[in-house]
C-alpha cells in the first residue's frame, strides 16, 4: 500500500507522462490542444480523464448548476447518441442524473477499462492506449457537434 504522498506523486507521473506522450498530437481539426485539460468551450461541460488502483475512465460530464440546462445539455447528446457511438466506435454508459463525489448532480457519459492499476508502471500502456483513443475519437465528436450547443 502507498503513502497519501507517494499514490499523489505515482498520480502525478502517469499524468505527466500521459501529457508528455499526446502533447504532440494536434486536434481533429489540426490544431494543438491541452489534452489533459480539454477546453470544450461550453461552460460546465467538461471532458474527464481518470485511473486509479482498479480502472481508468472517461467521460463527458454536464455539471450545469440549473438542473434544466443540464437535462438539456444531456438531451442534446441523446439526440446525437448514434453519431457519437460511431465515432467513438463503443457504446458508453450514460446517466442522466448520478451523484457525484461531491454530493452534486451531474450527467455523464463514460467508460472504464476495468483491471488497471495506475499505481502500477506495467498498466501505463494500456491506460495510455485506452485514454489517448478515446479522448482523440471525443474531440473528433466534439468538432462535429459543438456549433449545436453554443
Amino acid at each position: 500500500m502507498y503513502s497519501k504522498q507517494q499514490a499523489s506523486q505515482l498520480r502525478k507521473n502517469f499524468w505527466t507522462s500521459f501529457g508528455q506522450y499526446m502533447q504532440p498530437l494536434r486536434n481533429s481539426v489540426d490544431e494543438p490542444v491541452n489534452w489533459l485539460n480539454y477546453k470544450t468551450g461550453i461552460k460546465h461541460l467538461y471532458f474527464r480523464m481518470d485511473a486509479d488502483s482498479k480502472h481508468a475512465g472517461i467521460a463527458v460530464e454536464m455539471r450545469h448548476p440549473d438542473p434544466l440546462q443540464q437535462q438539456h445539455y444531456f438531451e442534446k447528446f441523446r439526440q446525437m447518441e448514434s453519431l457519437f457511438n460511431q465515432t467513438m466506435g463503443e457504446k458508453w454508459h450514460w446517466q442522466l442524473s448520478v451523484m457525484d463525489e461531491d454530493n452534486k448532480p451531474v450527467s455523464r457519459i463514460s467508460t472504464k477499462l476495468t483491471g488497471v492499476n495506475v499505481f502500477n508502471n506495467n498498466d501505463w500502456p494500456a491506460i495510455i492506449s485506452f485514454l489517448k483513443q478515446r479522448i482523440i475519437a471525443l474531440d473528433a465528436f466534439w468538432n462535429l457537434v459543438k456549433e449545436g450547443f453554443e
